[in-house]
C-alpha cells in the first residue's frame, strides 16, 4: 500500500505544473493551428500541430514496445516530461491511452497522476487507462475517482470501467452506488454490476440491492458486510 502511495503523483503539485506550463505553451496560438494548413515557416515557429504530435507519439510508441525494457523505461519516462508541458487535453489523453500498455513506473505514474487532471476529458481517459492495467489497484483508483470526483460524466465512467474490469473487488463500491440520488449513477452502478456478477436481474435497482446484500447466498466469500470492512 505505501509503495502504490509514493507512486501516486501529488495532486497539487500535478495540478499546479500543469498550470504553470500553460502560458508557456501559446494556447491560443495553437488553437488557430490545423495540421493540413500549418506551413513549415509556422512550424518552426510554433512547432508541431497536436495531430502531428500524437502521429510521432504513435511511431515512437510502436519502436518502444518493439525495443528493450530499458528502451520502454526510457520512453515512458520522457513521456511523464511531456504530458506536464502539454496543453493540448486531446494528446495527453492520447499519451494516456499509449503509457496504459507500457508497464513501468512512469506509465504507472502518469495514469495516476491524470487522475487529477484539470480537464474532465483526461480524468476520463486516465479511468479507461487504469481499466486497461487492472488488477486491486486500479479497483482502488477507480473507486476513489467515483467518490471524490466534482464532474459526473467522470464519475460514470469510473463506474463503467469498475464493471468492465469484472473484479469482484468493485461489489461494496457498486452496492454503495446504487445507493446514490442521482439516477444516471445507479443506472450505471447495475450495467457494472451486472457485468461483474455475470447475472442479470434487470434495471431493477432494488433487485440488485437485494442481491448486493448476499451476493451468494450463504457462501460467506461473497459477503457484502465482509467485502465493506475491507474496502471501508
Amino acid at each position: 500500500m505505501r509503495g502504490m502511495k509514493m507512486l501516486r503523483w501529488n495532486a497539487v503539485a500535478w495540478l499546479a505544473v500543469v498550470a504553470a506550463c500553460l502560458p508557456l505553451s501559446g494556447c491560443k496560438t495553437w488553437k488557430k493551428l490545423t495540421a493540413s494548413g500549418q506551413t513549415l515557416a509556422e512550424e518552426r515557429k510554433y512547432g508541431p500541430t497536436a495531430d502531428q504530435r500524437i502521429e510521432e507519439l504513435a511511431a515512437d510508441a510502436k519502436k518502444a514496445k518493439a525495443g528493450s525494457h530499458a528502451d520502454q523505461v526510457e520512453f515512458t519516462r520522457k513521456l511523464a516530461e511531456e504530458i506536464l508541458q502539454e496543453h493540448d487535453a486531446r494528446v495527453r489523453c492520447v499519451i494516456l491511452d499509449t503509457v496504459a500498455e507500457f508497464e513501468t513506473p512512469a506509465a504507472k505514474a502518469i495514469c495516476s497522476g491524470a487522475l487529477e487532471d484539470p480537464d474532465e476529458r483526461v480524468r476520463m481517459a486516465a479511468c479507461t487507462a487504469w481499466r486497461k492495467r487492472g488488477g486491486s489497484e486500479a479497483v482502488e483508483q477507480l473507486a476513489t475517482r467515483y467518490r471524490t470526483d466534482r464532474e459526473i460524466d467522470v464519475r460514470l465512467r469510473a463506474l463503467r470501467e469498475l464493471g468492465e474490469l469484472g473484479d469482484k473487488e468493485a461489489v461494496p463500491v457498486l452496492a454503495k452506488a446504487l445507493e446514490d440520488s442521482d439516477p444516471a449513477v445507479q443506472y450505471r452502478a447495475v450495467g457494472a454490476l451486472k457485468k461483474v456478477s455475470g447475472r442479470d436481474l434487470g434495471d431493477d435497482v432494488n433487485k440488485w440491492r437485494e442481491w448486493a446484500a448476499d451476493p451468494d447466498g450463504s457462501t460467506a466469500e461473497w459477503s457484502i458486510a465482509e467485502e465493506f470492512r475491507k474496502v471501508f
